[in-house]
């Protein structure tokens, strides 16, 4: 889909994650970008590419994915378990509750900048493509997306 559909999908609720999380929405929908191609790739409304590991009790999907392994982060293709969800919704709220199961990515929750997200995100190990944090600093910036870390009043 065009990056400005996928953007007006993701606005929402990459605005309400900020609202109640404090991830800022430039990131959640950047990473969601990076990971599924602006929506073209989403399977399973897994938007951030979310594997099934031991502690998941919900639906899973097997796909093929891209890793860069060993030492010498050799790209292999591979297929493995993700995890499955009923919305974008639920996928964007199992995404938070990732990032702050995880003490992996406690460094994250002290940032104060969307880059500075990003890039703790990808030192954390979320991908293992070696430019990770900065393709998602790149989206953001490419696409303005500060603008929608700015967020609306609610009505009282």
């Amino acid at each position: 889909m065009p990056p400005t559909s996928f953007i007006a999908m993701m606005l929402p609720l990459a605005q309400a994650c900020q609202r109640q999380h404090g991830i800022p929405a430039s990131v959640t929908i950047a990473q969601a970008a990076v990971e599924t191609g602006w929506g073209e790739r989403v399977k399973a409304n897994n938007l951030f590419g979310i594997k099934a590991d031991k502690s998941w009790k919900g639906p899973t999907i097997t796909f093929g994915t891209t890793e860069y392994l060993g030492p010498d982060r050799k790209k292999t293709s591979m297929p493995d378990v993700f995890r499955a969800y009923g919305s974008w919704a639920e996928s964007v709220v199992d995404r938070y509750n990732f990032l702050k199961a995880n003490p992996r990515y406690a460094k994250c929750f002290q940032q104060t900048t969307p880059e500075g997200w990003a890039r703790e995100i990808a030192a954390a190990g979320w991908a293992t493509g070696p430019e990770y944090g900065e393709l998602m600093c790149s989206v953001m910036r490419g696409r303005n997306m500060a603008q929608y870390d700015v967020l609306p009043k609610v009505p009282a």
